[in-house]
């Protein structure tokens, strides 16, 4: 590979390169790699509709993709070259960055004490509902998954750490009674109890 390859592929952000990756599925239009993008990382990394049709313009003009003509709703496909493929390579051998956690309801329980106690628990109610419901879609994909028989192990792995995520996550609200006098109560307690 090229040294300017290898710059290539660290210059490319984590939305171009997400989007050289689905295109190694094959040919695709904005709308399709949206989707596909929705389905296998939308649940850790954000892709904008906008952000996915800068990058496109973007890398085509660097050669990395090609589009085709115009089909059906004015959607264009896209197809990965050579280039691209090459500074995709160089991208996704590089050491990943640090994750960052964003996590709203952990600023709000920070500064839990300015608030009300049952307004909290309000919060933390809906959010622990919120991630029930998560992780019981996470492990209806995974069963879908391995009952088709054809699981992507990559892919699998991906949703694998979405469950253990979702079950860590389910079990800090289960803590939060003791820890702060509030919240609600762990998944199956009663709540006169």
């Amino acid at each position: 590979m090229s040294d300017r390859n290898d710059r290539a592929g660290k210059e490319l952000n984590a939305t171009a390169a997400s989007l050289l990756g689905f295109l190694h599925y094959g040919s695709q239009t904005g709308w399709d790699l949206l989707k596909v993008a929705e389905m296998l990382i939308g649940d850790f990394w954000s892709l904008t509709r906008s952000q996915v049709y800068r990058e496109l313009a973007a890398m085509a003009e660097r050669g990395l993709i090609e589009a085709g003509p115009t089909g059906p709703r004015d959607r264009r496909p896209y197809t990965l070259t050579d280039e691209g493929r090459e500074a995709f390579a160089a991208w996704v051998r590089r050491k990943p960055g640090q994750e960052t956690i964003r996590f709203p309801l952990l600023l709000t329980v920070t500064f839990g004490r300015h608030l009300p106690p049952e307004r909290l628990a309000d919060f933390l109610e809906h959010h622990r509902r919120e991630h029930a419901d998560r992780l019981a879609d996470y492990e209806l994909r995974r069963e879908a998954f391995t009952q088709e028989g054809t699981a992507d192990p990559y892919a699998l792995a991906t949703l694998d750490f979405g469950l253990h995520y979702e079950r860590a996550v389910l079990a800090w609200f289960d803590t939060l009674p003791a820890t702060l006098g509030c919240g609600p109560p762990p998944q199956g307690a009663n709540a006169t109890q």
